[in-house]
């Protein structure tokens, strides 16, 4: 295997590691809000990231890499926190909302970075940029979610 494959297959495990990140997450924000509207969103965003993870290992696996499995320790001690915020915030769901925004624009920057970093084969940059790209405009919702507030 070359370098060009294991390079590939090592940045899209990194996306693969912060969307198992983000499931997680928003599966946590979903258990701790009281509002239904917001719970429906957090779930949904959830699953998007689930599927997010699938597309991404099927391209892990084209390159003869293996998918990481789990999350990242960063991103466990970012939903310890979230639960830490959760219990002693006043406005948990504003609170939330906030680490939602900044979560998501981690992973915008994140997949920013695997764009321009990494020579990648047509069919595979499709994925990163569909994905970014709903990122993105995922982003704005939560960021009008929030001025709802």
């Amino acid at each position: 295997m070359n370098s060009y494959t294991k390079e590939v297959g090592s940045k899209l495990n990194n996306l693969l590691e912060k969307n198992y990140d983000a499931e997680a997450g928003y599966k946590k924000a979903a258990e701790h809000t009281k509002n239904t509207a917001l719970r429906n969103y957090f779930s949904r965003k959830a699953a998007e990231r689930y599927n997010f993870g699938h597309q991404l290992k099927s391209e892990i696996t084209n390159y003869g890499e293996k998918p990481k499995e789990g999350g990242s320790v960063a991103g466990s001690a970012h939903r310890t926190w979230m639960d830490v915020k959760a219990i002693f915030s006043t406005d948990n769901e504003e609170s939330m909302l906030e680490e939602a925004i900044r979560g998501e624009k981690a992973s915008v920057e994140e997949y920013n970075d695997v764009l321009s970093e990494v020579d990648l084969p047509p069919t595979t940059r499709g994925i990163v940029m569909e994905q970014k790209n709903t990122i993105s405009q995922e982003l704005n919702t939560i960021k009008r979610l929030e001025d709802l507030k």
